[in-house]
């Protein structure tokens, strides 16, 4: 169907303009956090959060009250288990993955990345992409919580201080 009403269009004009208005403001309230996509639950907010305002537009069922309350309501989850993970590590571990090393001093960890089902390819890509070509030169290669790999070169480890944590990469490289 291509055309049903200037009414509709009027609509999702007027709808769209406030619930786009709306949507600024409630991101500007809930924090950069929002949509910082940190974790899987951060990316899940920043997608439920694009869908519900395209319900906003696009149905006539959903009224603008409900609308800004499902916006409002997200954001406000958000906020409340960003604020407990922030503050318990028990709840921490629970919302967020812990990163993981896909490469340890220039070897590759096959248990790592069968656990999460990347490739070698995958993890010499982004090796690659670092203007590296050879891993012998690469300290780690770390699955973050976001799910990007990170690529930390022997000459850039330091003290290694950033490695705490890192599922994988042995407590006694970073002290």
């Amino acid at each position: 169907m291509w055309f049903n009403s200037w009414a509709d269009i009027v609509r999702v004009l007027i709808v769209g303009a406030v619930s786009y208005a709306t949507l600024i403001g409630v991101l500007r309230l809930s924090g950069k956090r929002t949509l910082s996509q940190l974790n899987a639950f951060d990316f899940i907010v920043t997608v439920a959060l694009g869908s519900t305002l395209a319900t906003i537009l696009l149905s006539s069922d959903v009224a603008y009250a409900e609308g800004f309350t499902a916006l409002a309501l997200l954001a406000g989850l958000q906020f409340i288990v960003a604020w407990v993970s922030a503050r318990w590590p028990g709840a921490r571990n629970m919302i967020t993955a812990r990163p993981s090393a896909l490469v340890v001093d220039g070897q590759l960890q096959h248990d790592e990345l069968r656990r999460h089902r990347l490739t070698k390819s995958e993890v010499l890509q982004a090796v690659r992409s670092t203007g590296t070509g050879d891993l012998s030169s690469v300290a780690a290669v770390v699955l973050e919580t976001n799910g990007k790999l990170s690529v930390i070169q022997s000459s850039k480890l330091g003290s290694g201080t950033a490695m705490n944590g890192i599922t994988g990469y042995p407590a006694d490289k970073h002290r």
